[in-house]
């Protein structure tokens, strides 16, 4: 089931359907500021296999936490100072932060380490998603495990049998996020994506 969005003034009421289906514990497709992402609800844990289960992968690939905006962050992740001032200097944008998870992560999507990954993305659609979930979208790339990001939603909805929507903004990037572990001194680069990384080295 393909709809088609506006990724920088979404519809209220296609925002809305979307959320419907995550609050069902369905598992979605739709555009951010780098590729497509597959994401399903945080708090429910039949979703989060199915997500595992329609991409294929194994259950130690990393998820990361889509979030509306910096002020949800603090709830999910230890956000010191110093933290805070690299978070605010590069989010939104095609980055995604690796941070020490808090308690109200649940254990099913922690990393090793009790790590998190934590995304916001310059995509108002996607923003607008986790905005009116209330809560984070968990997410992965829009990819088969070692392969590369589908940009085309036709292909997305083709390819992952059991989406129950994707959301179409057109054709999506090639190049992911970039990842940086800030849980180490100094932070380490974990992959080159998207966003610039030079003073991260």
């Amino acid at each position: 089931m393909l709809l088609a969005i506006n990724p920088d003034h979404p519809e209220p009421r296609k925002v809305r359907r979307a959320v419907d289906a995550l609050e069902a514990g369905a598992v979605i497709a739709y555009p951010t500021d780098t590729v497509y992402g597959l994401g399903c609800d945080l708090t429910n844990k039949h979703a989060i296999e199915r997500l595992y289960s329609i991409k294929g992968m194994d259950r130690s690939h990393p998820l990361a936490f889509v979030c509306p905006d910096l002020s949800d962050i603090a709830r999910y992740a230890i956000v010191d100072n110093q933290v805070y001032r690299v978070l605010r200097r590069f989010l939104p944008g095609p980055y995604t932060f690796i941070l020490a998870a808090t308690r109200e992560v649940p254990k099913l999507v922690q990393m090793k380490r009790k790590n998190v990954g934590i995304r916001v993305p310059a995509c108002e659609a996607t923003r607008a998603l986790a905005r009116e979930l209330g809560r984070p979208i968990i997410s992965s790339t829009a990819a088969r495990p070692g392969g590369e990001p589908l940009v085309d939603p036709h292909e997305i909805a083709a390819e992952f049998k059991g989406l129950a929507l994707v959301l179409d903004a057109g054709a999506g990037g090639l190049v992911p996020t970039t990842v940086i572990d800030l849980t180490t001194s100094p932070p380490e680069v974990v992959r080159e994506g998207a966003g610039a990384f030079d003073e991260f080295r």
